[in-house]
């Protein structure tokens, strides 16, 4: 039971015959002492920079109080440490911890604090391509979009011999009346319907899309801006697609085949294509009842659509029997060698990790915190979650490589890394963070210390 009742502090249950009382009058103590580990990666990177150069400012100069540099920093250094809420940011700004990672101590004008508040970044976010009256900051979305596949790049100190890119939609539910407003009959509500590429745990693409289309559009378009990036700096390696039966389309294996990139796809099930493993589907029905376990064959073969595809191609089908049912999939691929049951079990199948991608980016870096009305808006509000994620499997990928958490996910890293609360001074020679004597987790973060100040070097 509360003991206090001075305003602004909070009695607890006693202890020893001790009061416990608390209140928020710390002073300058942050959360998110671990953040300045994302400060040195992005040293490593130079990531805020390139991304605040993909904005033009005609704001100025005088009247300017937040270089766009600042804004965009404190937006995606604010959704790696778990703020998704600009309204956070009212309260972020007198954080010293995000000063320092801005590299400015003080506001010229005495009614600012160091970084920007709610508004002002509010105003970033909704500046669009092209100066307008009340929007004088706007954004270059392709060059944006090929920051994103640099990063990947430079992450290889040699070229890789083959890559594969996976690609995926998922939903991106809607929080209101807002521009591109679709119902989606699978998702079973309003969304929007982003396309998602990565390579592995790199993400090369996030493209925002009403959901009224069909899964693969614009996927082509997408995986030939991404390619030709690629084969400028590789021009030797093989490129492997790999999706769900929503991409398994004549434009898109079309394109593949004209320009030397394989594919790897689901393909829906038909009654032709069932009809073609009926055999196959017999036999593991047969063996399932005789062992009592699940069974499978696989049939390789060539086949053709009626009138959507424009050739024949290579079709590898599982025929499953489990749980007493018949579960047969097929995929469709441009790759000439390679036996089946590889080629679905250990390559296919391989895909479902995105799906831990996915979940990193909208559950933990809040990708889908698209709630303003534009879909412009919502677009940059993608991409600045999108650079979060890629800053921080950068942390993982340089600074924790040799530690526990070098397979972590961006939300474990977090937690474990970045919220440490410390005491922060400010003299004439030094800024020092006083962290938390006690913190369980000293040994990875001085790790991390070393490799990124080595990545820096």
């Amino acid at each position: 039971m509360p003991t206090e009742c001075i305003a602004d502090l909070f009695g607890f249950a006693p202890v020893e015959r001790r009061a416990v009382v608390a209140s928020f009058d710390g002073g300058s103590i942050t959360p998110d002492a671990g953040g300045l580990l994302l400060g040195a990666t992005d040293r490593a990177l130079g990531l805020i920079d390139r991304l605040a150069g993909c904005f033009r400012d005609f704001r100025d100069p005088s009247l300017v109080e937040h270089a766009v540099r600042t804004l965009v920093g404190q937006r995606v250094y604010g959704l790696a440490l778990g703020y998704e809420d600009l309204n956070d940011h009212d309260h972020l700004r007198h954080d010293r911890l995000f000063a320092v990672l801005a590299g400015k101590l003080t506001a010229r004008r005495r009614d600012c604090a160091p970084v920007a508040g709610k508004s002002t970044l509010n105003r970033l976010e909704l500046s669009g391509p092209g100066r307008s009256l009340y929007h004088k900051i706007d954004h270059d979305p392709a060059a944006i979009e090929r920051l994103f596949v640099a990063v990947f790049v430079e992450a290889h100190k040699r070229a890789p011999s083959q890559i594969v890119l996976d690609l995926d939609a998922t939903d991106d539910p809607l929080h209101g009346e807002q521009e591109g407003r679709f119902f989606h009959g699978y998702y079973d509500g309003y969304c929007y319907l982003p396309l998602y590429i990565f390579c592995g745990r790199h993400l090369l693409a996030a493209k925002l899309r009403r959901s009224n289309i069909d899964a693969s559009a614009g996927a082509a378009e997408e995986v030939a801006r991404i390619v030709a990036q690629l084969r400028r700096h590789w021009p030797r390696v093989q490129i492997l697609l790999r999706a769900d039966s929503g991409f398994a389309r004549e434009s898109l294996m079309a394109w593949c085949e004209a320009n030397g990139v394989d594919y790897l796809f689901g393909l829906a099930r038909n009654v032709r294509l069932a009809g073609e493993i009926e055999a196959e589907l017999a036999a593991a029905q047969a063996e399932s009842r005789r062992t009592g376990r699940p069974a499978r064959r696989f049939k390789d073969f060539l086949w053709s659509t009626r009138d959507s595809w424009s050739s024949r191609r290579r079709v590898i089908a599982k025929a499953e029997w489990t749980h007493g049912e018949a579960n047969p999939r097929f995929v469709v691929t441009s790759l000439k060698g390679g036996k089946a049951r590889a080629i679905y079990e250990k390559l296919y199948c391989a895909r479902g990790d995105m799906e831990n991608r996915l979940k990193e980016c909208q559950g933990e870096l809040f990708a889908d915190r698209t709630s303003a009305a534009t879909m412009c808006a919502n677009q940059l509000r993608l991409w600045f979650a999108s650079m979060a994620y890629v800053l921080l499997c950068a942390l993982r990928r340089i600074g924790l490589r040799h530690t526990r958490f070098a397979q972590a996910s961006c939300g474990s890293i977090r937690l474990a890394l970045l919220k440490i609360g410390a005491l922060i001074t400010i003299s004439v020679r030094r800024i020092r963070l006083a962290m938390a004597s006690a913190w369980p987790n000293q040994r990875s973060f001085k790790q991390a210390w070393i490799s990124l100040a080595a990545a820096a070097r």
